[in-house]
């Protein structure tokens, strides 16, 4: 089961309920990893401190020259709609930072003057944090794009019970690609017109992508009633309501996991975890049962036309 933790906004909380959800899921016997796909400023090591064991280079093949092979045609600049190709004469320049690595200007190159070339955008680290696998990207300094590095630690994360995606804050291209192909979606936002309104947008991304989810109210006794009446106007479900406590913030400020410190924060979090699951195998049982009851339309459709007709006794 792939669990995504997201927000529409940065400061909700995320990340303190992504580490603490996959601690407790660990804690009560579950197979756990822990994937940070926020690789422009990961955090999750900071509470789950984990013993890193392996790292590795996370690479983009980019287009490189052979030389001597260009005849200035310039079809490799014309097929590029990013301009990270430019025909410059017979040398073709190009440019890393604008590449997106579809391999098109190698494809289309009559004269094999492009090849392929592993580019580092970055680094997977992956180790354990006590029962806990931990992976985490980190996108090297300056690096524009940071997709192909969620790809790769979300390719890295070995089959288990339950994984835990912390995603970078937004509804940008980096949080598709952090929730895509996940299993459930959990938006933790806070009672403030803020995080109402980022909230909106985070649940629009999610229906347009057709992915189920539910929300965590982080902070519940602040603020308004907005988010509460938007959840309800719009039938989202809300799992948790997570108030505010001091104990909290100073578990937090010292790199603590606070459900392991402070009791009413973990019993809030296993109650999360409970309700999650429920949530979630609900939702893949009403999946199954549509999925069988469309296999029976289809099937009832391809039918031979005789065939149906003696089914009505003609």
């Amino acid at each position: 089961m792939r669990i995504a933790i997201a927000s529409g906004k940065g400061g909700t909380g995320k990340t303190i309920v992504a580490t603490n959800l996959a601690w407790t899921a660990a804690a009560l016997g579950h197979s756990v990893a822990y994937v940070d796909c926020d690789v422009e400023e990961p955090n999750g090591h900071l509470f789950l401190q984990p013993t890193i064991t392996q790292q590795t280079s996370i690479d983009q093949l980019l287009p490189t020259v052979q030389p001597g092979r260009c005849t200035g045609c310039g079809l490799c600049s014309q097929i590029c709609r990013y301009g990270a190709i430019a025909s410059v004469g017979q040398q073709p320049l190009v440019f890393p930072d604008l590449c997106h690595a579809c391999g098109g200007c190698v494809w289309v190159c009559p004269n094999q003057a492009l090849v392929e070339s592993p580019y580092s955008i970055g680094q997977l680290r992956v180790g354990s944090a006590g029962p806990i696998l931990f992976l985490e990207g980190r996108l090297h300094v300056g690096q524009p794009m940071s997709p192909p590095a969620i790809r790769a630690v979300k390719k890295a994360a070995p089959p288990v019970e339950w994984t835990i995606l912390d995603c970078p804050p937004g509804v940008s291209c980096p949080v598709v690609e952090s929730v895509r192909g996940t299993d459930f979606v959990l938006l933790v936002t806070e009672p403030t017109p803020f995080g109402l309104y980022d909230l909106k947008l985070a649940v629009e991304m999610a229906r347009t992508l057709g992915l189920k989810f539910g929300v965590v109210v982080n902070r519940s006794d602040i603020g308004d009633r907005e988010v509460w009446n938007f959840c309800t106007r719009q039938a989202i479900p809300i799992l948790a309501e997570i108030p505010h406590d001091r104990a909290v913030a100073e578990a937090y400020s010292r790199g603590q996991l606070a459900a392991a410190v402070v009791p009413e924060f973990g019993r809030r979090i296993r109650l999360l975890w409970e309700t999650l699951g429920l949530q979630v195998r609900r939702l893949k049982q009403e999946t199954s049962r549509s999925t069988v009851g469309q296999g029976a339309s289809s099937a009832s459709a391809a039918r031979p036309l005789s065939w149906q007709q003696g089914d009505r006794g003609g």
